[in-house]
C-alpha cells in the first residue's frame, strides 16, 4: 500500500511538472491509470480463483509491479527520457513540451506496469487473508468482521505513510528518489509475503467461474418455456429465493431425458444457479458506489492542483506539499477504526444482533450519504479561494481544504469496509477472490467516469467566447467550484438511488452462510431432481 499510494497519490505533480502534460489531460492520465489498477484486479481474481490460487498469484505479479516501479525510477533520474525542463505554471507554461514518442512510451509502459501487478494483487491481498479464518470456528463471523477492519487499518497506515514521508522526499529530494523507495518498500512487501508461505492456509482454485455462469444462462434460455420448478423445493437456503427465477429454470430436468443424458449445458447444479444470482444480485449495490469513487478521483487530481494553487507554508522552514493533504483521512481513520471495532461494534450489537453491529449494506449507505458533503466543503472552499486570488491576489491557506479531506475519510471508513465485507459474505466457494476483485471495480468505473466527466463538462460548458469550467491549466480561470457542485448532486442522487437496491436486496446474514457452504460438485445436483420436482414441473403457472 506505501509502494502504490506513493506513487498513485501524487502522480498528478510529476506528469504536470516533468512530463509537461496539461492539466485537465494529467488528471485524466491519472484517473485512468488507477481505473484501471482497479479493473485489472477482476484479472487477479479469476487467476487466482481460477488456476493459480492468492499466494501464487500475489508473489506473480508482485514482481511485475515491482519491475513497474523500477522503469519509473529510471525514466524520473535520466534526463533523456523526460522532455526539457519548463515550469508549467510560469506565463510561458503553454509553450512546454510535452513528452512524446519514445519518452512517452516508456512512460506508459512503467506506469500500466504497476497498474498490471497492482491490480492482480489487491483482491488477493484481501480475500487470502480472510481465508485463513476456518468456518468451523463459532466466532467465525466476528473474527471475519475484526479482521476486515483490521486490514482496512493496516492500508491506511501504509497510505499515511506514503503521504507524509514518501511524498515529502518526493517533493524535497525528487521523483527518482520518491520512485525509488516505492520500489524498496514494494520488494520489502514481497519478502514479507514469502516469509510466511510455510504457514498459509491455501485453498485450492476451483477452476474457472465464468463457465458455469455461461452454463446457466444457456440453460435457461433453452428451457425457457418450461413450467418453472417448485418454490419449496428448490430454492431451500437461497439467498435470493424470489429474484431471477427464470435462472431456476437451469436446474430443471427436460422430461423424457435421463440425467446422465443431459449435458452440463442444459442440466446445471442449484451451487451454479445460485452463484450467477449472487452476482446479477451485487451488481446494483456494486453500481451505486461508482459516484463516490468518482469524488475520490477529484481528491487525488484536482485537490491535489488547488492545493498547489494555496499558500502552502506551515513555518518560515518547512511547506506542506499538497499531496500530503491526502493523509488527513487516513490519520484521521487510524484513530477512528479501532474506535469504532472497540466502541462502536460492541455498543451496536447490543441493539441490532448483528455481528458486525450494523450490517455491511447499512455502513455503505452510511458512507454514501456522509461523502455528499466532501464535495459541498470542496466548491464553498474553492469558491472563496478563487474570489481571494482573483480580487486581491492573496492565497488561501492551504489548510482551508482539510475539511474536504476529512469528510471523505468519514465516508470511506464506512463505505469501502462495508463493501468488501459485504461482497465476501455473499461469495460462495471458488468466487471469493473474483466478488472481492468486484469492490475494487467500482473503484475503476468511478475513476473512468471522472475522466469522461471531466472531458464532457468542458465540452458542454464551453462556447464560442468561453473556456470550459476545466480547459485551463490555471484554477483561477477555471471553475472548479461548478464542477464540484455538479458532484455534490450526482452523489446526492445516487444516495436516493442506493436505498431502493439496498432495499430491493433483502439482505439476510442468516441465510448468507448457508448459501455460501451450498455443494457445488455435479452429483450434489440428485437431491434436486427427484421424482416429487418432476411432478412440480407438471404445476401449472
Amino acid at each position: 500500500m506505501m509502494a502504490i499510494a506513493a506513487v498513485g497519490n501524487n502522480l498528478i505533480t510529476y506528469v504536470f511538472n516533468d512530463m509537461h502534460f496539461p492539466l485537465s489531460k494529467s488528471a485524466n492520465i491519472v484517473t485512468n491509470f488507477i481505473g484501471t489498477v482497479f479493473l485489472l484486479s477482476l484479472l487477479g481474481g479469476f487467476l487466482s480463483d481460477s488456476y493459480l490460487g492468492s499466494f501464487r498469484t500475489m508473489l506473480a505479479f508482485g514482481f511485475v509491479e515491482l519491475s513497474g516501479f523500477l522503469l519509473l525510477t529510471v525514466q524520473a533520474h535520466l534526463p533523456q527520457l523526460r522532455p526539457p525542463h519548463c515550469n508549467m505554471m510560469s506565463e510561458g507554461g503553454d509553450h512546454c513540451v510535452e513528452a512524446k514518442g519514445f519518452k512517452a512510451l516508456v512512460f506508459h509502459t512503467a506506469l500500466y506496469l504497476v497498474a498490471l501487478g497492482s491490480g492482480c494483487l489487491k483482491p488477493n491481498i484481501i480475500s487470502h487473508g480472510a481465508d485463513q479464518f476456518t468456518k468451523d470456528d463459532p466466532n467465525h463471523s466476528k473474527k471475519l468482521s475484526t479482521y476486515f477492519n483490521t486490514a482496512y487499518f493496516s492500508f491506511c497506515v501504509g497510505e499515511l505513510i506514503a503521504l507524509t514521508v514518501l511524498v515529502w522526499v518526493q517533493t524535497r529530494s525528487g521523483m527518482d528518489v520518491g520512485f525509488s523507495l516505492s520500489a524498496a518498500t514494494m520488494a520489502a512487501g514481497l519478502i514479507s509475503l514469502i516469509c510466511g508461505m510455510l504457514y498459509y492456509r491455501n485453498k485450492p482454485p476451483q477452476g474457472t467461474l465464468f463457465t458455469p455462469i455461461a452454463r446457466v444462462l444457456v440453460a435457461a434460455i433453452i428451457k425457457r418455456k418450461q413450467v418453472s420448478p417448485n418454490t419449496k423445493l428448490l430454492r431451500q437456503g437461497s439467498v435470493h429465493p424470489e429474484k431471477f427465477k427464470f435462472l431456476d429454470k437451469a436446474c430443471m430436468q427436460i422430461q423424457g431425458v435421463a440425467d446422465r443424458k443431459q449435458s452440463s449445458w442444459t442440466l446445471c447444479t442449484v451451487a451454479q444457479v445460485e452463484q450467477v444470482k449472487i452476482i446479477l444480485s451485487v451488481i446494483p449495490i456494486f453500481a451505486c458506489t461508482i459516484i463516490f469513487n468518482t469524488i475520490l478521483a477529484q481528491l487525488q487530481t484536482f485537490s491535489v492542483q488547488q492545493g498547489s494553487a494555496m499558500n502552502t507554508q506551515v513555518t518560515e522552514a518547512f511547506e506542506i506539499p499538497p499531496a500530503s493533504l491526502q493523509a488527513i483521512p487516513y490519520l484521521m481513520l487510524i484513530v477512528l477504526v479501532p474506535l469504532y471495532e472497540i466502541g462502536f461494534v460492541p455498543l451496536a450489537r447490543r441493539f441490532t444482533k448483528t455481528d458486525s453491529g450494523i450490517s455491511s449494506l447499512q455502513r455503505i449507505g452510511l458512507g454514501l450519504f456522509t461523502v455528499t458533503f466532501s464535495m459541498v466543503s470542496a466548491a464553498l472552499v474553492e469558491k472563496k479561494r478563487r474570489e481571494l486570488a482573483v480580487g486581491s491576489d492573496k492565497q488561501l491557506s492551504v489548510f482551508w481544504i482539510a475539511p474536504q479531506f476529512l469528510i471523505f475519510g468519514i465516508s470511506e471508513m464506512f463505505t469501502a469496509v462495508g463493501l468488501i465485507e459485504f461482497f465476501y459474505e455473499q461469495s460462495m466457494a471458488g468466487m471469493q477472490s473474483f466478488l472481492t476483485a468486484m469492490t475494487y471495480c467500482s473503484y475503476s468505473f468511478g475513476f473512468y467516469l471522472s475522466s469522461l466527466l471531466v472531458s464532457l463538462v468542458n465540452k458542454v460548458s464551453s462556447g464560442a467566447h468561453r473556456s470550459g469550467w476545466l480547459s485551463d491549466n490555471n484554477l483561477d480561470k477555471d471553475r472548479l467550484d461548478l464542477f464540484y457542485w455538479l458532484l455534490a448532486a450526482l452523489s446526492l442522487v445516487n444516495f436516493v438511488n442506493y436505498l431502493y437496491w439496498s432495499r430491493w436486496y433483502s439482505y439476510n446474514p442468516s441465510a448468507d452462510s448457508a448459501a455460501i457452504n451450498l455443494p457445488c460438485a455435479e452429483e450434489d445436483y440428485s437431491s434436486f431432481t427427484s421424482s416429487k420436482l418432476m411432478e412440480a414441473q407438471n404445476i401449472p403457472l
